[in-house]
């Protein structure tokens, strides 16, 4: 069985104008979440923490998820794509080459919660295209089993004798993006690859992870090791839900200046030094 070998508490930040949210992960040493760069996790019940939302701004050499759980986020960008995310809709956006967007709530009050997640491109595709996708929740697949569920947005992996498959196929990668509701006193174990980077956030309720039970609490992201499949156990009396990220590392250089991820710091002077002609985007 995999085992955990480091674990994150998830810390408040804010980002754009104003919105508080949790960052996951992201910043020092990104080596060790390869190929996944960031995680935010945004959730408030006060408009106030949202309502700013994420003004136009640039990325280059990345994509990212955006998964809404709860609440509504409208999507702007300068190829004239306009979205709106709702209740457990998905948003996969191919920054590549570049592109500037905007992320603003289209809600005054209630509850907003989501998260967005940041995947590296390898050298080779840093430059391609820029691509923007809306899925409504109800096209994400769902697997139901005996004790727990499973939300495959990327990625697959075979469960008994069920083929969990994603909405979204990352050949890059093979990146697994899985939101997992786990019932009380049930065990799952995720069969991986010994190559990949295995990661469990744990964002409602708590469990254990691997066969020396690592307690994994609320906010919390558990980095996990070794031979074998992932297991993770709710020993608690209410449903436990978490995202469980995988992915075959890229081993390439990371170097990330604010929203440009590139592999060298003369590519992210490029970046900047195109931002600011105006054709970073094409």
């Amino acid at each position: 069985m995999r085992k955990v070998v480091e674990q994150i508490r998830a810390q408040q930040a804010s980002d754009g104008d104003g919105v508080k949210l949790l960052r996951v992960f992201g910043g020092a040493r990104p080596e060790r979440f390869d190929p996944f760069l960031m995680l935010d996790e945004f959730g408030s019940d006060v408009a106030s923490d949202y309502i700013g939302g994420f003004p136009p701004h640039p990325h280059r050499g990345f994509e990212t998820v955006t998964y809404m759980l709860q609440g509504k986020m409208e999507h702007r960008d300068h190829m004239g794509n306009v979205g709106l995310l709702n209740d457990s809709d998905v948003q996969w956006m191919t920054a590549g080459r570049g592109i500037i967007h905007s992320e603003m709530p289209r809600q005054t009050e209630g509850r907003m919660r989501g998260f967005q997640l940041w995947v590296n491109l390898p050298a080779a595709n840093k430059m391609k295209p820029a691509h923007y996708q809306d899925i409504p929740g109800d096209d994400i697949p769902v697997y139901t089993f005996s004790n727990f569920s499973v939300k495959a947005i990327a990625g697959q992996i075979t469960l008994g004798d069920t083929l969990v498959k994603g909405y979204f196929d990352v050949p890059d990668t093979q990146a697994m993006m899985l939101d997992i509701h786990l019932a009380p006193g049930s065990i799952v174990e995720l069969p991986l690859e010994s190559s990949m980077t295995s990661l469990v956030y744990t964002y409602d309720g708590a469990v254990t992870l691997g066969e020396d039970r690592v307690p994994a609490r609320q906010q919390t992201l558990s980095r996990m090791a070794g031979e074998g499949a992932l297991q993770v156990t709710n020993n608690g009396t209410e449903e436990a839900r978490l995202l469980v990220l995988a992915g075959e590392p890229l081993r390439e250089p990371i170097v990330q200046h604010g929203p440009f991820v590139m592999n060298s710091v003369a590519e992210i002077e490029q970046a900047i030094q195109d931002y600011q002609a105006g054709v970073l985007a094409g």
